[in-house]
């Protein structure tokens, strides 16, 4: 028995839409994370400069110039509890981070605690800086971390916010990526056991 050729026509043309119908909501990308705050969560980079050349520094060699100030190392800070923070001004969970970072300083400065922000936003990020501590109220310093430092201790990993905790000797105990309840708890954790250490 044959249909009609209006019949097969419209058929064909049922299946053919339903097929692309299917095929089409198969290929949207599945939603985006969301972390604790409700903001998606993708990888914040901060720009990268050419690999330093020569032997790795030893790693209490490894410095920073504060804004408008001295060069400082992580051998400097031997007999604190050091943590240094890689950030920039375009980085949501960057900002997200900073006022834990202050209630750290505060609640452990008087301890031989200390907190560094590591600005890698790069050249077009840094004239932003200064407005962007008086507008956090950040109270610890803001330093520009030599491309040594983010190598070693970053290596090919360009996310951010990364927060790296060194207990008093230099040592390295934790590396944080990005910020959510799981960091922020991760890293009260570390903080916490270096300065009763």
């Amino acid at each position: 028995m044959q249909f009609p050729k209006k019949t097969r026509r419209s058929d064909i043309l049922i299946i053919l839409a339903a097929s692309i119908l299917v095929v089409a909501s198969g290929c949207r990308p599945a939603a985006a994370p969301v972390s604790i705050s409700d903001r998606p969560v993708e990888p914040y980079r901060m720009p990268r400069t050419s690999i330093p050349a020569g032997p790795p520094k030893p790693t209490a060699e490894l410095s920073w110039k504060i804004f408008d100030g001295e060069m400082e190392t992580i051998g400097d800070f031997e007999g604190k509890v050091l943590v240094l923070d890689f950030w920039a001004t375009y980085c949501p969970p960057c900002i997200e981070e900073i006022p834990h970072l202050r209630e750290l300083q505060g609640k452990y400065g008087d301890r031989g605690f200390q907190v560094i922000g590591l600005h890698v936003g790069g050249d077009e990020d840094r004239p932003k800086v200064p407005a962007f501590k008086e507008r956090l109220s950040i109270d610890y310093p803001l330093a520009t971390p030599e491309d040594a430092l983010i190598y070693q201790l970053l290596g090919d990993d360009s996310r951010i916010p990364q927060t790296l905790v060194f207990d008093r000797k230099g040592e390295l105990v934790v590396k944080l990526v990005s910020y959510d309840e799981e960091v922020k708890r991760r890293l009260d954790e570390a903080v916490e056991k270096a300065v009763n250490q």
